[in-house]
């Protein structure tokens, strides 16, 4: 894995040069901290949040599984960016252990993503363990299981084949 830690001023660019999503899908604000195998990013809700409810005066919890995710494809992109490599896509393959402590990501509040990598095979199979604080409370976890292959392309055209 990389041992390099990105700069502040690496990580003050757009959330976009680290993923790749684009607007609307882009759930994540920005990224706070990197560290080698973790990352912390933000994410600020608002009434042009992804997700937002105004019934629920904010995003529903499940969306949080999604803030992980990105929030895990954000270290891989900046790994990237530190090897000068391209910025892949990846798939969440699923969660274990998902605990949801609140209902609700409530309006005008900011929430703190952290990722940390656990296990990566060479095949870009990976686990991480991830938690989402309110200040400093948890308001969710679970582990993540992501695949980000070296060719994406070669994997779906080879997915769509066996399918």
């Amino acid at each position: 894995m990389s041992i390099a830690t990105a700069t502040p001023a690496m990580l003050a660019q757009d959330i976009s040069t680290f993923i790749p999503h684009r607007a609307p899908m882009i759930l994540i604000d920005n990224v706070l901290e990197h560290r080698p195998d973790c990352l912390i990013t933000a994410t600020h809700i608002s009434p042009n949040s992804a997700y937002f409810d105004a019934q629920l005066n904010g995003v529903p919890n499940y969306v949080g599984i999604e803030y992980m995710a990105q929030s895990i494809a954000a270290l891989a992109g900046v790994e990237a960016l530190l090897r000068d490599d391209d910025i892949r896509v990846g798939f969440l393959l699923g969660t274990r252990k998902l605990q949801m402590h609140i209902d609700t990501f409530t309006l005008g509040e900011s929430y703190r993503t952290q990722v940390t990598r656990l296990y990566q095979e060479e095949s870009g199979l990976a686990v991480f363990d991830c938690q989402i604080y309110h200040h400093e409370i948890l308001v969710a976890a679970a582990n993540v299981n992501v695949f980000q292959p070296q060719d994406t392309q070669a994997y779906i055209d080879e997915s769509q084949a066996d399918g």
